[in-house]
């Protein structure tokens, strides 16, 4: 599920991605988040996902909260469009420290994402109108996938995740958090301490930047500069040519190609959080 080629098939082209936090998958044209990717570094708070539109990201987020192990936990989903990508992703994270408040800023906790000591096997099937985009399965904190010029809006992609937790204590404090979230039993099955839901209309209130007429305006900027991908990239097999071929003709526009996923300037707001966080 995860796929079996990762790599552009250029070093240089590898190398670059990787300080981006992500690598190549050949055989589903998707990026994916490496484990240890720098995002890692900069945890969770609720900042990040007000951020998201303002950063051409219109996105769904699903966070499911839950305590464990004399922990605060956080695993979110999100699926959407992401600039220049359709993608989604699943995200493990915790926190034992009480919640922070920046003045005019923020007040809420933060979220440490998981240590290698708690990663947890995710796997995730993107789909769109039934056609299947991509799958994702492997032990992380961060799954992820973004597929380049695919163009879609939140509400016509469905996800099909399953988390295995820890123990049967952590499975069902995490149930407990999707009751708290809005789902209903019959919503998810359980197998050992795995459980599976579909995520498609999200069930908690999203971020206040995510509005119908801003939601419109930056998708159809989102809509023509995938359309424009496609056209200068359709004739080539590889990402390695396509986004060379990016590079030459529209230079712009592979500045907004390389832009995968959740990018730096999301995370601007971590340094007005981090004299809290001692």
């Amino acid at each position: 599920m995860s796929g079996e080629n990762i790599g552009s098939g250029n070093e240089n082209f590898d190398r670059l991605l990787e300080r981006l936090g992500y690598a190549y998958d050949q055989s589903q044209d998707i990026f994916v988040s490496i484990l240890h990717a720098w995002q890692r570094d900069f945890g969770y708070c609720r900042l990040y996902d007000e951020a998201a539109a303002l950063f051409s990201m219109i996105i769904d987020c699903e966070p499911i909260y839950f305590s464990y192990g004399g922990k605060r936990w956080l695993i979110e989903l999100w699926k959407g469009q992401y600039a220049l990508t359709t993608g989604a992703e699943i995200g493990v994270y915790w926190t034992d420290l009480p919640d922070i408040e920046v003045p005019g800023v923020f007040q809420g906790p933060f979220f440490y994402a998981a240590g290698d000591t708690d990663l947890l096997p995710l796997s995730f099937t993107l789909s769109k109108g039934g056609r299947v985009l991509f799958s994702r399965a492997q032990k992380h904190w961060w799954l992820t996938g973004f597929m380049p010029g695919e163009f879609s809006e939140p509400d016509q992609l469905a996800m099909e995740a399953a988390i295995t937790l820890k123990d049967e204590a952590m499975l069902y404090a995490f149930l407990k958090g999707l009751k708290w979230a809005g789902y209903r039993e019959h919503e998810w099955t359980v197998r050992g301490t795995t459980v599976s839901l579909q995520f498609t209309a999200p069930r908690t209130p999203q971020p206040s930047t995510r509005s119908p007429e801003t939601d419109w305006l930056v998708q159809r900027k989102n809509e023509m500069l995938c359309g424009i991908y496609r056209e200068l990239t359709g004739r080539y097999g590889n990402i390695w040519d396509k986004f060379r071929e990016l590079q030459k003709r529209a230079p712009a526009l592979y500045g907004e190609a390389m832009k995968i996923g959740k990018t730096a300037p999301l995370y601007e707001s971590y340094a007005l959080l981090q004299p809290h966080l001692a």
